[in-house]
This record gives C-alpha cells, sequence and structure tokens, in this order.
C-alpha cells in the first residue's frame, strides 16, 4: 500500500520569535510510518517541527504551518491508498503576522485569530479509493465527539486519546472501526499501537 502519514504540530507564528502551537512530539506518526515501511509498504511522512530522527525508508516532507500540511497533503493525497492523520494541526492561526518581533507593551495584547484549513474534512470530501484514518484528543464527551468527527468527516476508523498522549511513550486508546464496536487499549506503547493501526488500514484496504 502506499501510506500517507501526518505527524507532529504545527506552529502558527505571531512574529518571528513567537508562535501558537501544541504539546505534540510527532511520536505516534513516525512509529506509524516506521511500522508500515518494516512491512514493506511505500510511505510519505509530512511532518511539522519534530526533535525525532526521520524514520529510514519514507519520503519525507517537512513543513511547519497548518498551511503548508494542507498544501502538501492535498498535493500527496491522489497517489495514495491510505491516509493516516496522526498531526495535531492547530485550529487556529494569527489573523495578521507582524514583519518584525512584536516589543512587549505594558498593556494587554489582543489577538484575533482565523480559522486554518480543516485538512481532513477536504480528504473526506475527495477521497475515492483511499482509506481515512484520523485522530481525536479529547477530554469531555470523548466516544461521542470522537464519533461526530469520524461521520463528519468521512473517516473510515478514528483513534481516541486523551492529552496526556501528547510527548508519552505509551497511551489509553480506543479504537473505532464502523460498524465494529470501540476497541480499547490501556497502556499501550506506541509503537503497538502503530502495529494496530497498520493492521486496520491493511484490513480496511483489503477486505477478507
Amino acid at each position: 500500500m502506499r501510506f500517507l502519514i501526518t505527524a507532529g504540530p504545527t506552529r502558527e507564528y505571531l512574529d518571528p520569535v513567537r508562535f501558537l502551537s501544541n504539546g505534540s512530539t510527532g511520536k505516534m506518526g513516525y512509529a506509524c510510518a516506521a511500522t508500515a515501511v518494516k512491512l514493506g509498504h511505500k510511505v510519505t511522512l509530512i511532518s511539522g517541527p519534530t526533535a525525532l530522527p526521520r524514520p529510514a525508508g519514507v519520503k519525507f516532507i517537512p513543513v511547519v504551518s497548518a498551511q503548508e500540511m494542507a498544501q502538501k497533503t492535498l498535493e500527496a493525497f491522489p497517489n495514495c491508498d491510505c491516509v493516516i492523520m496522526t498531526a495535531a494541526v492547530c485550529d487556529y492561526q494569527p489573523a495578521k503576522i507582524a514583519k518584525h518581533k512584536m516589543q512587549k507593551q505594558t498593556e494587554d495584547l489582543l489577538l484575533q485569530l482565523t480559522r486554518t484549513p480543516d485538512i481532513l474534512a477536504q480528504l473526506g470530501q475527495q477521497k475515492t479509493h483511499q482509506k481515512l484514518i484520523g485522530f481525536a484528543v479529547q477530554d469531555r464527551a470523548a466516544k461521542t465527539n470522537a464519533r461526530r468527527k469520524l461521520e463528519n468527516k468521512n473517516l473510515d476508523a478514528i483513534i481516541l486519546n486523551g492529552p496526556a498522549a501528547f510527548a508519552a511513550d505509551r497511551t489509553d486508546a480506543h479504537i473505532l472501526t464502523p460498524p465494529a464496536p470501540w476497541q480499547t487499549h490501556t497502556n499501550i506503547t506506541k509503537a503497538k499501537l502503530a502495529q494496530q493501526i497498520i493492521k486496520i488500514a491493511q484490513k480496511l484496504y483489503r477486505p477478507a
């Protein structure tokens, strides 16, 4: 199979120094990429800024912002069989980016933010043969919100975990692949979870 995997955070710069981001380290996406390559699949890995070494054997595309990740993902999408969207893409970006470092003021600063591209929603609208696997980080009404995301964005499977998964080597993960019920994996390593995700992708693409 031809996998397209996104990983890591995005950075939405306010000025040349400061940015909005999140705690994603890219561990989950890099583990999925390494697992897929080990099983003989072709992998394109689109990654936001991380401190991780590039997995061997992948086509690596570095990006920084949500706009860049959207552009590169949509460009690669027609030539893949499965997308695993592990990236923690910022939902908002500054309406204006200062050309120079903003100096500290005595007054409070009010930032105006605008929405970033909803990459998964666009992929869900455009998919033909491709299978889409998404992630949901939720801390309230978790399964309800994750299922809604799966349905609204036309996904084939979704992996649910909580904010504690950021930067961790282990996580509590819940996987939904309709019409099957939720599968729960407690305190699973991200390496083993990656194996489960790639197995699901293979089964989705080549149903028995």
